[in-house]
């Protein structure tokens, strides 16, 4: 079995969505008011989003930094 590649994983769409559908399902399964799941998933959505947006900013310094110093 291979290695997770956890950067793309964590920069995936598909797997955020799904986050969002568990947590939102087990929130209502156990009776929580929909304000609070509203709260969570935006709180999923924003952390999601940040998470993203640090990875692609990290893998396009890290490309930057090959191409400057001959490795790409």
């Amino acid at each position: 079995m291979g290695k997770i590649d956890w950067r793309r994983k964590l920069s995936s769409r598909k797997f955020w969505a799904a986050v969002i559908g568990f947590v939102t399902s087990i929130l209502y399964g156990f009776n929580a008011a929909d304000v609070t799941v509203e709260k969570v998933t935006a709180i999923i959505t924003a952390g999601s989003c940040l998470i993203a947006y640090i990875l692609a900013e990290g893998w396009i310094d890290s490309q930057s930094f090959q191409r400057n110093n001959g490795r790409g």
